[in-house]
């Protein structure tokens, strides 16, 4: 008997676990307490898994898995998910400096909301944010539920270069750029929190799972610690 999930193949190497089509905790928890117990099964032949927002994409080596026997495997893990509560922990707090050049977007999603540009950064940072996966880039955690009053949706024209650290908006969404990169989202701030840095014995800041709390900062607070290197590794 199955519970609320169906799994299915992707082709002859990979197998995927899909729940409810919802951004919801507690689906997103039964993702992540499968995927931890592929990887602390250490089952031969399988060569990544990767948790989504319901998801959870189980890869392998086709001739030293046995597919079936993977897949029996994978039912009743699903299943025993169910029980996983959405549990309590202590969020990563993460500085960021609102507005001005590093939020140029500030202003318009205090429009969206009808709201001054105060009270859309009291309330981005008033929240306790769920890392509900990993993807885009490295280091790139999709964080929610944002408060639905300051959802507003990406921009119509991506900018060409967004700063590593910029803070953005999209939807329900809320996340940190890695790195200079292209993108969509309405960029309300920038944080010297470094999400993915090489030369860090944990390369990520974040994993799925994780709870993240945005705490405001002035701009003199952002360029010292983004000018301090051990500050910046300490993020």
């Amino acid at each position: 008997m199955t519970t609320g999930f169906r799994i299915l193949p992707a082709g002859d190497s990979t197998i995927v676990v899909e729940f409810e089509e919802r951004i919801d905790p507690a689906i997103n928890a039964r993702a992540i307490r499968v995927a931890d117990a592929v990887q602390a099964a250490a089952i031969a032949g399988v060569r990544d898994v990767v948790p989504t927002y319901r998801s959870v994409a189980v890869f392998f080596d086709p001739l030293r898995t046995d597919c079936r026997r993977l897949v029996d495997w994978l039912v009743g893990e699903a299943n025993r998910s169910v029980e996983t509560p959405v549990g309590e922990q202590v969020p990563i707090s993460v500085p960021v400096c609102y507005g001005g050049e590093l939020g140029p977007d500030l202003a318009d999603v205090a429009a969206f909301a009808n709201m001054s540009a105060d009270e859309v950064v009291a309330t981005h940072a008033h929240a306790v944010y769920r890392v509900f996966m990993l993807g885009f880039m490295p280091g790139f955690a999709y964080m929610g539920v944002l408060d639905a009053r300051i959802a507003m949706p990406r921009r119509q024209a991506p900018r060409v270069r967004v700063p590593r650290g910029s803070v953005g908006i999209a939807g329900g969404q809320t996340g940190i750029y890695p790195a200079e990169t292209p993108g969509g989202w309405q960029i309300i701030g920038r944080t010297p929190a470094r999400p993915f840095d090489a030369e860090r014995p944990m390369p990520f800041l974040f994993k799925a799972g994780d709870a993240v709390r945005f705490v405001p900062i002035d701009r003199s607070e952002f360029e010292r610690v983004a000018s301090n290197k051990e500050g910046r590794a300490s993020l």
